[in-house]
């Protein structure tokens, strides 16, 4: 169990009555816990004009978090390249690698992007068989939830129109990547042959990852690339296998990579006891309501104010692959379910990501976790 590294990913969320300076200081004190205790990487989320979250620009956290660690890797979960350049992003972590060298994991994520393109939907070969919602080892896949509400809501397009200048357009997405990586390695020209060197970013120490939820555009370009590929069953449980399977089927070895290395994401509560996790994790279905309804992230309620929340069929329906996957429990509880997790997706780390309100909780759930999962 050992052998299966655990990893933090961090929204930088804000509690309820609380601030984003407290948040701030609340993921550095953690990212410190998590080098402690043992957590392989951490990683910060990048999301935009949502109240409850101030995780707003990946980079910016990273230096801040590298000044007061030493040891742990960092990383971004995932930069945004939607509203992103090539070289902004090389540039970004070119100077993070220049103080912190080789410490650090440039994730890249599609979000804010033009539509992906249709792609064949692969094999599921070597993917857990799923029946009645599980696969045979007792992993729960729920039925696909559709984000097309979101992507046609007003909020979506006022996304577009702060983070993009005026009738700018998006690159494509394979050949974002690939010139990032030609600018990471040094190799980019234009077809008339003008080079472009960038410094400090050309030679950084970087491990590129490409995160996805799907077996689309990004889980081909991380196979093709040969780059390390994270798959969000936290953020779309429905589409965890095939996002896997379609990495792997996609996979080229590289200079980086001899085979394919998965990561796989879940969301987890864990306590003393089974009935003080549900109740920390009470306030989860009201937070991504929030989210999925378009309205953007609330501030995380406590359990009493989730409780207070008047629920309809329809905001149940909103949530329900979601809190239906949530690890909420004991140490052991979650650690066995995380097994499953592991089993059925063939990952090789898996990526944890905890929300309480209170963070002493939150920094308790990692520990309790932690040492579970170091006694395996």
């Amino acid at each position: 169990m050992a052998n299966t590294p655990l990893a933090v990913l961090d929204l930088v969320p804000i509690s309820s009555g609380s601030t984003a300076t407290r948040a701030l200081r609340n993921s550095i004190d953690l990212a410190q816990r998590a080098e402690q205790l043992g957590y392989t990487r951490y990683w910060f989320a990048e999301h935009h004009l949502n109240p409850g979250v101030a995780g707003t620009s990946p980079a910016v956290v990273l230096a801040l978090t590298a000044a007061a660690t030493s040891t742990i890797r960092l990383g971004a979960g995932a930069v945004q390249l939607g509203h992103r350049t090539a070289l902004s992003t090389v540039e970004e972590f070119g100077l993070l690698d220049a103080l912190h060298p080789g410490r650090f994991d440039l994730g890249l994520g599609r979000s804010g992007g033009r539509p992906a393109p249709a792609t064949r939907q692969p094999a599921l070969v070597g993917a857990a068989a799923v029946a009645d919602g599980r696969t045979r080892g007792g992993l729960k896949i729920p039925a696909r939830f559709s984000f097309e509400h979101l992507l046609g809501s007003p909020r979506f397009a006022l996304h577009r129109k702060l983070l993009q200048q005026p009738r700018a357009e998006s690159q494509p997405y394979d050949e974002q990547i690939a010139d990032i990586l030609a600018l990471l390695a040094g190799s980019y020209a234009t077809a008339d042959g003008v080079e472009a060197h960038v410094v400090p970013g050309e030679g950084a120490d970087l491990q590129v990852w490409i995160l996805g939820s799907s077996a689309g555009i990004s889980a081909e370009v991380a196979g093709a690339h040969g780059l390390r590929f994270a798959a969000n069953y936290h953020v779309s449980p429905a589409t965890v296998l095939e996002a896997a399977a379609g990495y792997r089927a996609a996979f080229t070895p590289s200079a980086e990579l001899a085979r394919p290395y998965v990561s796989v994401s879940a969301d987890v509560v864990v306590a003393e006891d089974e009935a003080t996790a549900r109740e920390l994790a009470t306030g989860y279905g009201l937070w991504v309501r929030s989210i999925r309804s378009g309205e953007g992230a609330i501030a995380f309620p406590t359990p009493d104010e989730a409780r207070a929340h008047v629920w309809t069929e329809a905001d149940r329906a909103l949530v329900a692959d979601r809190t239906d996957t949530q690890f909420v429990g004991s140490p052991s509880q979650v650690a066995d379910q995380l097994e499953t997790l592991r089993d059925a997706t063939g990952a090789d780390e898996l990526i944890i990501t905890t929300i309480t309100h209170d963070h002493a909780d939150r920094v308790r759930s990692y520990e309790l976790l932690a040492d579970e999962w170091s006694r395996r």
